[in-house]
């Protein structure tokens, strides 16, 4: 009699249902939340740029646009968690998320106060400042790419999502300040003004905008995730006038960014490619290549090289050329200026530096391999010495065999070839006889010293 057993296992529907709850457990945004009309309020009042927050903001600016000036991280830094500039951008996306055409505006508004006294300020600064010199930290916000967007986009979600928190987390808004760099754009931007630079300026306001829109539509999507009470407006031509203004300047943000990101990253693949074929292919001989310079153009890149020493062959530029599509090099164009450097742009205190590494490498390297090749010829000539050769009975016994010899010597010694730095120890033997001997009679003396002397080589020079 067969029974069945009871099916135990789980079913798989069952599996899911648990994996559901225990991910909306995990992830719910519920627990903890604080009520809307208190979220509501918190960013309401930092929407409004007058009294403290105003005086907050330009102080803000000047210690930015010192950091800016003098290259400091930290001063930047520090100007970053000063601003209150994360409050009207904010309003604005929360104003969208629940329709509220007067935040909106007011939002806006704001923002527009706020953005025109930075301005202001940062170029009063740059104007009176005696350094003029555009540091690294400053021209890194005059080149925005899709990254800028993705930054300021996951950091607006951190900030409203802990901001609709009952309990604070303190770390955050602070860590979205630095994260979004919402000060140090405005700031470059001013510069760009005091300096008459339209570049700089373009650039760095396009910096600001893209933190800007994306923190809005961070906020407005973590609004209209959480669920909150939506407001009508007051016509459907107005809501649908807003949410076209929404997408647009999301493509606004979006569409350049993600070209100028895309070139970016085709600048560095171009470099690291140049770096390695320069390093594995541009190893010559009575040559050096002292600097290079990978330029990159989106229609046609430049890789050039500066050497010292023999000029380059035009047969290995050739070799040269033809090399450089195995890196991802094959649309750059090789440029190698090498002698005379006069009327060249060339930077002659790095080719002095880097000269005097070279020399400095080489002679070390020179000396020990000198040095290793006396150590060597040494060892060879003790070796020789220690070894001997039995010469007078070497001589009765030649002259045993061959009555006719005067003089005979024979010694160990090294016999150096003129291609080769590698010496050669040979048995050398040295004879003069009263008659001169024939082809087959020297065969015979020299089958007769390799056996009796057991040397491997020996050379017979005969008189």
């Amino acid at each position: 009699m067969i029974i069945d057993k009871p099916n135990t296992s789980p079913k798989r529907s069952d599996v899911l249902t648990r994996i559901g709850h225990f991910l909306r457990d995990r992830f719910s945004l519920e627990e903890d939340k604080d009520d809307e009309a208190g979220i509501i309020r918190s960013i309401s009042r930092g929407i409004e740029f007058r009294g403290v927050n105003l005086w907050t903001l330009i102080f803000a600016i000047f210690i930015a646009s010192i950091g800016l000036n003098v290259n400091s991280t930290a001063v930047i830094i520090g100007a970053m968690l000063i601003s209150p500039l994360m409050g009207p951008i904010m309003g604005i996306g929360l104003g969208v998320g629940i329709n509220d055409l007067t935040m909106i505006l007011r939002g806006l508004k704001n923002l527009g106060i706020a953005v025109g006294i930075s301005l202001l300020t940062s170029t009063v600064y740059f104007l009176i400042s005696p350094l003029h010199i555009a540091q690294s930290e400053l021209l890194a916000r005059t080149s925005p790419t899709v990254w800028d967007a993705f930054i300021a986009f996951f950091g607006g979600l951190a900030g409203i999502v802990a901001g609709s928190r009952r309990e604070k987390v303190t770390n955050v808004i602070p860590g979205v300040a630095i994260a979004t760099a919402l000060m140090p754009p405005l700031c470059t931007a001013g510069y760009g003004l005091a300096t008459l630079n339209p570049y700089y300026f373009a650039g760095a306001f396009y910096l600001f905008m893209i933190n800007t829109i994306c923190i809005s539509l961070a906020t407005f999507l973590i609004v209209r995730f959480l669920g909150y009470q939506q407001k009508e407006y007051p016509s459907e031509s107005v809501e649908r006038r807003v949410r076209h203004t929404i997408w647009l300047s999301v493509l606004i943000v979006l569409v350049p960014s993600t070209y100028l990101g895309y070139q970016i990253v085709r600048k560095t693949i171009f470099e690291q490619a140049a770096l390695r074929f320069v390093t594995n292919e541009c190893n010559f001989q009575y040559r050096q290549v002292i600097n290079y310079a990978a330029r990159f153009n989106r229609r046609q890149s430049t890789l050039e090289l500066t050497m010292v020493g023999e000029p380059l062959p035009a047969d290995s530029l050739n070799v040269l050329r033809a090399r450089m599509p195995a890196y991802g090099l094959g649309n750059a164009r090789l440029v190698v200026k090498q002698g005379s450097f006069k009327n060249e742009d060339v930077d002659v205190t790095a080719i002095t530096s880097t000269v005097t590494d070279q020399v400095i490498k080489y002679s070390q390297s020179s000396i020990a391999r000198k040095d290793r090749t006396i150590d060597s010829l040494r060892q060879q000539l003790q070796q020789a010495q220690t070894a001997g050769l039995p010469v007078a009975d070497l001589r009765n016994e030649l002259k045993t065999l061959m009555p006719d010899v005067l003089n005979f010597t024979a010694a160990q010694t090294l016999v150096m070839d003129r291609n080769t730095n590698r010496p050669d120890t040979v048995t050398l033997v040295y004879a003069r006889f009263s008659r001169r001997h024939t082809v087959a009679e020297r065969r015979r003396i020299e089958r007769w010293l390799q056996s009796r002397t057991k040397s491997k080589k020996i050379k017979l020079v005969v008189e």
